[in-house]
């Protein structure tokens, strides 16, 4: 039989907690680690259905312009900034889209043109809080007056 001196059983105990300790350690690092990739990846997906939003008031926008050119959205450009808040339809519906608009006249020779510069703006959320997403995106198109 062997006897156990009370100094090597004390340096058992101390390296069991010390591991314990550091399996601990590890635990938390990794719950910590997985949750904020979680909150990311949350993020990214907001972000990019806040980008698709904006897109949606880019092509509203156009289609105001050159489709419906002279009326409604297009008309109200023309005497000076105009804004739309649209409503998008299906998951899309939560974001808060706006569009700006204004417009300029000017000659290309021998044609009259207006060129047009439209701002889309697509949010969801609180302001300064880690929910709250924004994107917003610009073109500038033009055609014969």
């Amino acid at each position: 039989m062997k006897i156990m001196h009370s100094a090597s059983k004390g340096f058992t105990l101390a390296s069991a907690v010390f591991l314990l300790v550091i399996i601990a350690a590890l635990g938390t690092f990794a719950v910590t680690l997985s949750t904020t990739q979680h909150q990311a990846s949350a993020q990214d997906v907001l972000g990019v259905r806040a980008l698709q939003a904006a897109r949606g008031g880019i092509e509203w926008g156009v289609y105001q312009v050159l489709q419906n050119g002279g009326t409604g959205f297009d008309s109200t450009c023309r005497t000076g900034p105009a804004t739309q808040a649209l409503n998008l339809p299906g998951g899309l519906g939560a974001y808060a889209v706006n569009v700006t608009c204004t417009s300029v006249a000017a000659l290309e020779a021998p044609n009259n043109i207006r060129v047009y510069t439209l701002t889309s703006t697509a949010s969801q959320g609180t302001l300064a809080t880690a929910n709250y997403v924004e994107r917003q995106l610009q073109v500038t198109i033009w055609r014969n007056e």
